[in-house]
């Protein structure tokens, strides 16, 4: 049927599109034509006339290879159910004057980006279409329809633009033909309805939330982490894992080498008088060998390592404990490595002199350690009066000799020789 320039030969037997463009070159006046419902088949290269302006095809089994076979002087198109599955800007970059697009019933998927910069209406409703995007509507910058309902939609943040910020008056079908089909627990659900915050969707204002918020949880752990003395526990950490490599080698010098000191002397630099004036006499008086930093640390060595080897060295760790000493970090760190120490070797090597009161809820947080070990372990006072100093000389030098029977019998005479000169009311304490 041919009317004004219109020929329809809907639903015939038409099978050779080849032959039927070599014949529309006769129909001088012919700018549209209908092939719908027919049995087209793309074998032969067709050679179109310039003026047929719009084609359909629809309703014929033609695949993806259609749009090669068409004129390139088309201003109206329409393939709806021809079993195209995909769709490029390769395939319209062939149409330049190309404004109206009929892709229904189709088995598209995505629509490409930069489609076409002369598209005025585009449908592709009932396709296989997931999401449309922000960049897809971009490259289509004449369109005035966008027929896109009835595909299997995604309701999530691929289709959060599509659904709020999208000009909806482009779209014929909407609200009616767009539902949701994923995920399950919104299928069947009008988009319309759907709802997502932006928040949730839009990266940068995630990061433009997260980072100062992160800046705050950041800031309040570094406050919190100096405050718990962090610093200084990272710092113990650190050495304790070169601690713990040494674990081995402690072990068998306890069990198994003689030591060189009896006792490592662990004070307080302010404290120094009353060790250089009371303690050192009394002991090495008494024959035993002792390690003070100031005199028998390795110069020029870390003295960290200084302090492993000296405690590594000795029989017993003596700790002269005083509010100076809990003031004192490099005090903490010999009480560390001496706790660890008799820990790995499952010895006993840890003695306190308490040389003035310390209550102990006014000790710094990094020494609860210290904390425990006073209220676990026996430690000495040292006393005021000078009949009492006598029974704390001996009672020290008894603990920090080493546990052999010839020492022990010397001891228990030494004992017995100063129980002697003290009164009676004293004796109990050296028991």
């Amino acid at each position: 049927m041919e009317d004004q320039g219109h020929l329809s030969l809907s639903k015939n037997r038409c099978a050779d599109l080849s032959f039927i463009a070599q014949q529309t070159h006769q129909i001088k006046y012919l700018e549209s034509l209908d092939l719908s419902f027919n049995s087209i088949v793309l074998d032969k290269p067709c050679f179109w006339p310039i003026h047929i302006t719009s084609l359909s095809l629809s309703n014929n089994n033609l695949g993806n290879k259609v749009f090669s076979f068409l004129s390139q002087y088309l201003q109206r198109i329409d393939l709806s159910k021809t079993d195209i599955t995909a769709l490029t800007q390769e395939d319209l970059l062939q149409f330049p004057m190309l404004t109206h697009l009929f892709l229904s019933f189709n088995s598209i998927k995505v629509i490409p980006t930069d489609l076409s910069p002369t598209l005025v209406s585009l449908y592709i409703d009932q396709n296989s279409i997931t999401s449309i995007s922000r960049q897809t509507l971009a490259g289509l910058p004449s369109i005035r329809t966008l027929k896109a309902g009835d595909n299997p939609f995604v309701c999530s943040c691929d289709s959060y633009w599509f659904i709020n910020t999208l000009n909806k008056s482009l779209l014929p079908d909407w609200p009616l033909d767009y539902t949701c089909s994923t995920p399950p627990s919104v299928a069947d659900l009008p988009m319309s309805e759907y709802r997502t915050s932006r928040m949730s969707c839009e990266a940068w204002l995630q990061a433009a939330v997260a980072l100062p918020v992160t800046m705050l949880i950041v800031l309040a752990l570094c406050s919190a982490f100096y405050a718990c003395d962090g610093v200084w526990y990272t710092k113990m950490l650190w050495v304790w894992i070169c601690v713990k490599r040494r674990g081995q080698k402690q072990a068998n010098l306890l069990n198994n080498t003689t030591f060189r000191y009896h006792s490592f002397i662990s004070y307080s630099h302010q404290d120094s008088a009353w060790v250089e004036s009371k303690l050192v006499p009394s002991l090495e008086g008494a024959g035993l060998s002792l390690c003070i930093h100031e005199r028998d640390f390795v110069p020029g060595q870390w003295i960290v390592d200084n302090i492993i080897n000296c405690v590594e060295a000795s029989y017993k760790t003596l700790f002269v404990l005083s509010n100076h000493f809990v003031q004192s970090e490099w005090c903490n760190y010999e009480l560390f490595f001496a706790q660890h120490r008799a820990l790995d070797a499952q010895q006993d090597s840890l003695v306190f002199i308490l040389l003035e009161p310390i209550p102990t809820n006014s000790l710094p947080k990094k020494f609860l350690k210290l904390r425990r070990l006073l209220m676990q372990q026996t430690y000495l006072e040292w006393p005021m009066d000078e009949r009492k100093q006598q029974v704390f000389w001996v009672n020290l030098r008894s603990m920090l000799q080493v546990a052999d029977h010839r020492i022990l019998k010397d001891m228990a005479l030494e004992l017995t020789q100063s129980a002697s000169l003290i009164p009676d009311d004293l004796v109990p304490l050296l028991k």
